[in-house]
Protein backbone atom coordinates (compact mmCIF):
# COMPACT_ATOMS: atom_id res chain seq x y z
CA UNK A 1 0.00 0.00 0.00
CA UNK A 2 2.71 2.54 0.90
CA UNK A 3 4.53 1.78 -2.52
CA UNK A 4 1.10 2.34 -4.77
CA UNK A 5 0.89 5.81 -2.50
CA UNK A 6 4.20 7.02 -3.22
CA UNK A 7 4.12 5.84 -7.07
CA UNK A 8 0.55 8.46 -7.16
CA UNK A 9 2.57 10.74 -5.19
CA UNK A 10 4.85 10.92 -7.16
CA UNK A 11 2.56 11.31 -10.35
CA UNK A 12 0.72 13.83 -8.93
CA UNK A 13 3.89 16.01 -8.10
CA UNK A 14 5.09 15.17 -12.03
CA UNK A 15 1.60 16.29 -13.43
CA UNK A 16 1.04 19.36 -10.87
CA UNK A 17 5.21 20.01 -11.28
CA UNK A 18 5.38 23.83 -10.43
CA UNK A 19 6.83 24.50 -14.10
CA UNK A 20 3.44 23.03 -15.74
CA UNK A 21 1.12 25.09 -13.58
CA UNK A 22 1.61 28.57 -15.93
CA UNK A 23 0.45 26.37 -19.23
CA UNK A 24 -2.93 24.94 -17.34
CA UNK A 25 -3.71 27.88 -16.17
CA UNK A 26 -3.59 29.83 -19.65
CA UNK A 27 -4.68 27.20 -21.58
CA UNK A 28 -8.08 27.15 -18.82
CA UNK A 29 -8.23 31.00 -18.94
CA UNK A 30 -8.49 31.10 -22.51
CA UNK A 31 -11.33 28.12 -22.63
CA UNK A 32 -13.35 29.55 -19.78
CA UNK A 33 -13.28 33.36 -21.13
CA UNK A 34 -13.80 32.17 -24.91
CA UNK A 35 -17.00 29.67 -23.01
CA UNK A 36 -18.29 32.77 -20.99
CA UNK A 37 -17.33 36.17 -21.80
CA UNK A 38 -16.01 36.36 -25.67
CA UNK A 39 -14.16 34.06 -27.94
CA UNK A 40 -10.72 34.81 -28.33
CA UNK A 41 -9.05 34.48 -31.49
CA UNK A 42 -7.12 31.33 -31.89
CA UNK A 43 -3.92 32.65 -32.90
CA UNK A 44 -4.08 34.71 -29.84
CA UNK A 45 -4.83 31.76 -27.77
CA UNK A 46 -2.15 29.54 -29.51
CA UNK A 47 0.82 32.59 -29.25
CA UNK A 48 -0.77 32.80 -25.37
CA UNK A 49 -0.47 28.81 -24.68
CA UNK A 50 2.68 28.20 -26.61
CA UNK A 51 4.48 31.35 -25.13
CA UNK A 52 3.76 30.36 -21.61
CA UNK A 53 4.81 27.24 -21.82
CA UNK A 54 7.84 27.90 -24.00
CA UNK A 55 9.06 30.69 -21.18
CA UNK A 56 7.54 29.03 -18.17
CA UNK A 57 8.43 25.12 -18.22
CA UNK A 58 10.47 24.60 -21.85
CA UNK A 59 13.24 26.83 -20.88
CA UNK A 60 13.56 26.91 -17.15
CA UNK A 61 13.47 22.60 -18.02
CA UNK A 62 15.84 23.02 -20.11
CA UNK A 63 18.34 24.91 -17.60
CA UNK A 64 17.41 21.97 -15.00
CA UNK A 65 18.35 19.39 -17.23
CA UNK A 66 21.49 20.76 -18.12
CA UNK A 67 22.45 21.47 -14.23
CA UNK A 68 21.28 17.89 -13.24
CA UNK A 69 23.71 16.94 -16.72
CA UNK A 70 26.72 18.92 -14.43
CA UNK A 71 26.26 16.90 -11.82
CA UNK A 72 24.63 20.67 -10.14
CA UNK A 73 21.32 19.45 -9.14
CA UNK A 74 20.39 15.86 -8.16
CA UNK A 75 16.78 15.60 -9.62
CA UNK A 76 14.35 17.30 -11.02
CA UNK A 77 12.18 18.25 -7.84
CA UNK A 78 15.07 19.61 -6.92
CA UNK A 79 14.52 18.27 -3.07
CA UNK A 80 18.17 19.58 -1.65
CA UNK A 81 16.93 23.66 -1.18
CA UNK A 82 20.98 24.47 -1.39
CA UNK A 83 20.70 22.91 -5.44
CA UNK A 84 17.72 25.34 -6.00
CA UNK A 85 19.32 28.93 -6.21
CA UNK A 86 19.74 28.71 -9.81
CA UNK A 87 17.35 26.88 -10.93
CA UNK A 88 15.48 29.49 -9.64
CA UNK A 89 17.18 32.15 -11.04
CA UNK A 90 16.55 30.62 -14.68
CA UNK A 91 12.31 30.37 -13.69
CA UNK A 92 12.21 34.07 -12.76
CA UNK A 93 14.14 35.07 -15.98
CA UNK A 94 11.58 33.01 -17.74
CA UNK A 95 8.74 34.10 -15.58
CA UNK A 96 9.88 37.58 -16.39
CA UNK A 97 9.32 37.32 -19.73
CA UNK A 98 6.01 35.63 -19.81
CA UNK A 99 5.18 38.52 -18.06
CA UNK A 100 6.26 40.43 -20.87
CA UNK A 101 4.73 38.25 -23.45
CA UNK A 102 1.62 38.45 -21.62
CA UNK A 103 1.20 42.35 -20.89
CA UNK A 104 3.21 43.33 -23.73
CA UNK A 105 2.48 41.49 -26.33
CA UNK A 106 -1.03 40.18 -26.21
CA UNK A 107 -2.55 42.66 -23.85
CA UNK A 108 -3.84 39.77 -21.89
CA UNK A 109 -7.48 40.68 -19.90
CA UNK A 110 -6.37 42.21 -16.72
CA UNK A 111 -7.35 38.82 -14.70
CA UNK A 112 -4.49 37.04 -16.12
CA UNK A 113 -1.81 39.72 -16.35
CA UNK A 114 -2.39 40.02 -12.76
CA UNK A 115 -1.81 36.44 -12.24
CA UNK A 116 1.08 36.19 -14.69
CA UNK A 117 2.60 38.90 -12.32
CA UNK A 118 2.09 37.45 -8.97
CA UNK A 119 3.21 33.89 -10.30
CA UNK A 120 6.28 35.68 -10.97
CA UNK A 121 6.38 37.63 -7.71
CA UNK A 122 5.56 34.28 -6.09
CA UNK A 123 8.72 32.57 -7.39
CA UNK A 124 10.99 35.08 -6.71
CA UNK A 125 9.82 35.32 -3.14
CA UNK A 126 10.40 31.59 -3.07
CA UNK A 127 13.71 31.84 -4.40
CA UNK A 128 14.21 34.12 -1.47
CA UNK A 129 13.13 32.13 1.55
CA UNK A 130 14.62 29.17 0.05
CA UNK A 131 18.08 30.25 1.43
CA UNK A 132 16.72 29.60 5.01
CA UNK A 133 13.72 27.36 4.28
CA UNK A 134 12.48 24.87 2.46
CA UNK A 135 8.99 26.01 1.30
CA UNK A 136 6.90 24.09 -1.08
CA UNK A 137 7.29 25.44 -4.80
CA UNK A 138 4.75 22.82 -5.70
CA UNK A 139 2.02 24.27 -3.54
CA UNK A 140 2.84 27.71 -4.19
CA UNK A 141 2.66 27.04 -8.26
CA UNK A 142 -0.91 25.47 -7.45
CA UNK A 143 -2.40 28.39 -4.59
CA UNK A 144 -1.01 30.81 -7.21
CA UNK A 145 -3.54 28.72 -10.35
CA UNK A 146 -6.02 28.74 -7.38
CA UNK A 147 -5.82 32.34 -6.92
CA UNK A 148 -6.01 32.87 -11.01
CA UNK A 149 -8.99 31.69 -11.13
CA UNK A 150 -10.46 33.59 -7.88
CA UNK A 151 -9.26 36.63 -10.29
CA UNK A 152 -11.25 35.35 -13.20
CA UNK A 153 -14.35 35.02 -11.48
CA UNK A 154 -13.71 38.29 -9.65
CA UNK A 155 -13.07 39.88 -13.22
CA UNK A 156 -16.40 38.44 -14.50
CA UNK A 157 -18.21 39.47 -11.88
CA UNK A 158 -19.21 35.31 -10.88
CA UNK A 159 -19.39 33.79 -7.30
CA UNK A 160 -17.03 30.63 -7.14
CA UNK A 161 -19.71 27.66 -6.87
CA UNK A 162 -19.06 25.65 -3.46
CA UNK A 163 -18.47 22.71 -6.34
CA UNK A 164 -15.82 24.82 -7.62
CA UNK A 165 -14.36 25.70 -4.43
CA UNK A 166 -14.23 21.90 -3.47
CA UNK A 167 -12.34 20.83 -6.46
CA UNK A 168 -9.17 23.42 -6.03
CA UNK A 169 -8.88 22.93 -1.94
CA UNK A 170 -9.76 18.72 -2.90
CA UNK A 171 -6.60 19.25 -5.34
CA UNK A 172 -4.65 21.17 -3.09
CA UNK A 173 -5.16 19.08 0.04
CA UNK A 174 -4.37 15.71 -2.00
CA UNK A 175 -1.19 17.62 -3.27
CA UNK A 176 -0.41 18.35 0.25
CA UNK A 177 -0.70 15.08 1.29
CA UNK A 178 1.35 13.85 -1.88
CA UNK A 179 4.17 16.18 -0.77
CA UNK A 180 4.11 15.20 2.67
CA UNK A 181 4.01 11.75 2.16
CA UNK A 182 7.50 11.96 -0.12
CA UNK A 183 8.79 13.50 3.13
CA UNK A 184 9.60 16.48 1.09
CA UNK A 185 8.64 18.78 3.12
CA UNK A 186 7.04 19.87 6.47
CA UNK A 187 3.31 20.47 7.16
CA UNK A 188 4.29 24.53 7.89
CA UNK A 189 6.30 24.07 4.44
CA UNK A 190 3.62 22.81 2.17
CA UNK A 191 0.58 25.48 3.79
CA UNK A 192 2.96 28.41 3.80
CA UNK A 193 3.71 27.94 -0.09
CA UNK A 194 -0.01 27.78 -0.83
CA UNK A 195 -0.88 30.67 1.10
CA UNK A 196 1.86 32.44 -0.79
CA UNK A 197 0.73 31.48 -4.04
CA UNK A 198 -2.52 32.32 -3.33
CA UNK A 199 -1.82 35.71 -1.96
CA UNK A 200 0.84 36.57 -4.54
CA UNK A 201 -1.90 36.18 -7.64
CA UNK A 202 -4.95 37.38 -5.58
CA UNK A 203 -4.87 39.59 -3.18
CA UNK A 204 -3.31 41.95 -5.58
CA UNK A 205 -6.41 41.43 -8.10
CA UNK A 206 -8.63 42.18 -4.87
CA UNK A 207 -7.25 45.60 -4.29
CA UNK A 208 -7.40 46.73 -7.71
CA UNK A 209 -10.44 45.70 -8.22
CA UNK A 210 -12.14 47.46 -5.07
CA UNK A 211 -9.66 50.47 -5.39
CA UNK A 212 -9.57 50.99 -8.70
Amino acid sequence: MKRLLDILSNALSIILYPLFVPTYGVALFCYLYSLQVVPLATVWMTVAIIGTFVLTCAIPLSAIWILMRLGKVSNLHIDDAQERTMPFVYAILGFAAWCYLIIAILHAPLFIAFTAVGATTSIAIVALINSRWKISAHLTGLGGLVGGVMCYCLGIGAIPTWSTLAIWMGLSLVLMYARLGLNAHTPAQVCAGWLLGLACTFLPYCIYSYVG
